[in-house]
């Protein structure tokens, strides 16, 4: 699957920032500016968040009005919970899914 080249790098910044964790998941969004926020997986005692929410959470907290796409990269049979993007982005903001390798598998909307 083609992506534009601003997705392509939503996907290398969540393959990255997955790889250097070491983590299950890695996820990157663009809000409305352009402005890229990366995140991964945070599997605390007493918190855990998926990627892609801390990446949309990242997003707000700086000040975004809303963002244009989402990457997560992941491996397995993973759900993927879009709610967290389709509820600061809207209905129908691309989510691209990626294995570890940068492949994409899916592009779902939030």
């Amino acid at each position: 699957m083609d992506l534009s080249a601003e997705d392509a790098k939503l996907v290398t910044l969540a393959r990255a920032t997955r790889a250097r964790l070491g983590v299950a998941q890695g996820a990157a969004v663009r809000d409305l500016d352009g402005r890229t926020y990366a995140a991964a997986t945070i599997a605390l005692e007493s918190l855990t968040l998926s990627a892609l929410d801390l990446a949309v959470a990242m997003a707000v907290s700086s000040g975004a009005k809303g963002l244009e796409a989402a990457a997560v990269v992941t491996e397995g049979d993973v759900p993927i919970r879009t709610e967290t993007v389709r509820e600061f982005a809207g209905a129908g903001t691309s989510v691209v899914v990626a294995g570890p390798d940068g492949a994409v598998d899916t592009v779902l909307e939030a």
